[in-house]
This record gives C-alpha cells, sequence and structure tokens, in this order.
C-alpha cells in the first residue's frame, strides 16, 4: 500500500489537532528525531510560498500542520488554493506554534517580521528556515542571532541559488579544490525586470518596495544573494569596506526604492562586484568567479564554464547534488533530523555578514561614501 502524501496527512492531522492550549512546541522537539517532520508555515505575504507549498505535496517525510497569517483573506485564499482545511489557518504565530505543535517553523513574512518569528520559534525550540535575506538591518541581525543563542535553535536562510549544482560545482572547482590559486575578482548579476513587471502579488509588492519592511528595494531584494555567495567563497571573511550606489531609473513604478544597485566589495586580497536590479531585461542569477590562474562562470541552475591554468578550452560539468541538499524542503528536514547542519550559504554566521553588507551598500548609497566595516570585537571569556 503505498504511503499517504502530505497532503492527506495534513488533513488527518487538521482533524486531530484540538490538542489543550497547555501543550507547548516544545514537547514536540524531545520526541526522537524520526517519523514526519511537523512543519508550519508563519506568514503568507512573501509570494514564495506558493512554490513552497506545491513543493510539500506529495512528499511522505513532511506534514504541514499549521499557517498563521493575520491577513484573513490572503490567508482563506491561499488555503483555498491549495484544498487545505480552514482549521490550519491561523491569525496568530503564537497560538498556532502552540497548537499545532510542529517541530520547524518555514518563515514568509516581510524581511522586517523575521525577528519576530525567530523569537516565537526560539521560546519553543523550532528550527527556523526564512526566505533571504536574513534581516533589514545589523540590529534585527543581532536580534536574531541573540534569540538563536537562547533557543538554542538553527536559523537557516534560504536561496534559490543554494540549490544550483553549477554554482556548486564552480565553487568546488575555485574554492575547494582551489584549483587556481587564490580568489581575486567575484561579480554576481541577480535580479529580473522588476517586480510589478513580473506580476507579483499585491501583498508582496506592497513590503518589496516599502524601505523599511524590505530594508531598501533591489539593493537588499537581489543584493543579497551575491554577498551571500561572495561570504560563502571567501570561507567566511568579513570584508574591509563597501562602496555602493543606486538608483531609480523607474521612479513612476518605484517612487520609494531603489530599482537599481552596485555595491563594491573590498577585501584584503579580492574585489567583490553585486549588480542587483529590478531592470534586467530578463531574469539572472549568474555568478563569475575569477582566480589567479583560473574561472568559473554559472549562469542559471546547472550552467557552468570553468578553465583552468594550462587549459585552451573550457570544461563543463555539474554534478547532481545530494538528496539532503537537493531542495530547501529536503535541507530543512534533514537540519531537523540531525543529519545536517547548516553551514555556508545556510548559515546564520554566513547570513549575518551578508546583512553587515547590504547595511553597510544603503549607508554607503545614501551619503556617497565608502563604509569601511571595523573589525568583531572579541567576546570577553
Amino acid at each position: 500500500m503505498p504511503a499517504p502524501s502530505a497532503r492527506a496527512v495534513l488533513l488527518c492531522a487538521a482533524l486531530a489537532s484540538a490538542v489543550p492550549a497547555s501543550a507547548t512546541a516544545g514537547d514536540a522537539t524531545q520526541a526522537p528525531g524520526t517519523g514526519r517532520v511537523r512543519l508550519a508555515i508563519a506568514g503568507l505575504v512573501h509570494g514564495h510560498v506558493r512554490g513552497f507549498l506545491r513543493a510539500l505535496d506529495g512528499r511522505t517525510d513532511v506534514e504541514l500542520v499549521g499557517i498563521a497569517e493575520p491577513d484573513a483573506a490572503l490567508r482563506a485564499a491561499v488555503l483555498a488554493e491549495s484544498k487545505l482545511p480552514a482549521s490550519v489557518g491561523f491569525a496568530d504565530i503564537d497560538e498556532m506554534l502552540d497548537r499545532a505543535r510542529p517541530e520547524a517553523v518555514a518563515a514568509f513574512t516581510s524581511t522586517l517580521d523575521h525577528p519576530h518569528v525567530v523569537e516565537a520559534a526560539a521560546r519553543r525550540h523550532l528550527t527556523v528556515m526564512m526566505e533571504k535575506p536574513l534581516a533589514v538591518s545589523v540590529a534585527d541581525g543581532e536580534r536574531i542571532r541573540r534569540a538563536a543563542e537562547s533557543g538554542r535553535i538553527h536559523v537557516i536562510v534560504n536561496y534559490e541559488t543554494t540549490w544550483y549544482p553549477g554554482l556548486v560545482a564552480a565553487a568546488q572547482a575555485i574554492k575547494t579544490e582551489r584549483a587556481g590559486g587564490a580568489i581575486r575578482k567575484i561579480v554576481a548579476m541577480d535580479g529580473h525586470e522588476g517586480p510589478k513587471e513580473i506580476g507579483v502579488g499585491p501583498e508582496f509588492l506592497a513590503w518589496l518596495t516599502d524601505p523599511v519592511k524590505n530594508g531598501a528595494g533591489a539593493l537588499f531584494d537581489f543584493g543579497c544573494y551575491g554577498a551571500n555567495i561572495m561570504t560563502w567563497l571567501m570561507d567566511g571573511e568579513r570584508p574591509r569596506a563597501v562602496t555602493a550606489r543606486r538608483h531609480q531609473f523607474k521612479p513612476a513604478v518605484y517612487p520609494r526604492v531603489d530599482d537599481d544597485a552596485t555595491i563594491l566589495v573590498e577585501y584584503g586580497g579580492a574585489q567583490g562586484i553585486i549588480q542587483a536590479s529590478w531592470n534586467w531585461p530578463f531574469s539572472r542569477k549568474d555568478v563569475e568567479v575569477y582566480a589567479e590562474q583560473a574561472y568559473a562562470i554559472s549562469t542559471g541552475p546547472e550552467d557552468l564554464r570553468v578553465r583552468l591554468h594550462g587549459q585552451k578550452e573550457e570544461r563543463r560539468a555539474a554534478a547532481p547534488l545530494g538528496p539532503d541538499e537537493h531542495d530547501a524542503v529536503s535541507y530543512l528536514i534533514a537540519v531537523v533530523r540531525g543529519r545536517v547542519t547548516p553551514s555556508g550559504r545556510s548559515s546564520l554566521e554566513n547570513n549575518l555578514i551578508v546583512t553587515e553588507i547590504l547595511a553597510a551598500a544603503r549607508d554607503s548609497a545614501e551619503s556617497g561614501r565608502t563604509i569601511r566595516l571595523a573589525p568583531r570585537a572579541t567576546p570577553a571569556r
């Protein structure tokens, strides 16, 4: 007999969800790490949530036990689209976490609301995965770090590019194998035609174009990809300085935020250039990595060009990723079950540096100056 689908499991879980209000989510984390992962979703205003819900359908290793979204109309619409019972929906995240008793939370709120979700999850010792970027400011990043340490939880930041085999293969050649010597230059080009132009939902567009809830415009929305990848390729090195320029090529469409940004990131022996834009002629997530005697160029999920020292032609090879690192849902399940510890692009450590880079870029663009990052203080012992 075939195993039930994630949706069938969800329907059964919803019928049995009348647990006492005194039951805490922490109880679920004390159970042995076996069986289906009990997953909750916090927020529905990030448009990627619909793809995430589709990715859950048919899986037998996870059950969706609750969705929290204060906007009743949006909550009802998403539940109806996904053919989920109304009993799975909650207006308040704390009520959902206490009643649904998940083991992990996937956040699809505005970036501004990420600290609130992490703090709620940390009080119940629950793993959190959020859509990029981590935070709108260094202060909010510190709130998340403190909550994660207090609750002893994992915080995962999800980037689409983390699951690109071509990018992983590029890093394998240049970063891991050091086939061409030290990295000297990284160029990241990320973005699309613009959120309004590609037709994102109104709830998504509203906060993407809000400088408080998003942190900026294209600078934060797509600048985070390059900062994340550069921090990973540079083995977690914090840059020495950041210089940025922002533009409004479409002020009538995006009057409150930038729609284009260029960020120069300076390291001790390397330079990073981030081109984040809502003005590309088509969607792109491309990275070029230049070492002393080699280069690797990744365009899209699988396209790869690598040329090493002494080679007259480029070679192309991108092996499939492993089952626990193939996609965001599989990775989250692997973390909850203890098979994987968040590292690299998904890690909190990486994304705290990403937040520093983005915040410095925003400050640089506003002031017209280069922002030098102060050395991080050593904690007292």
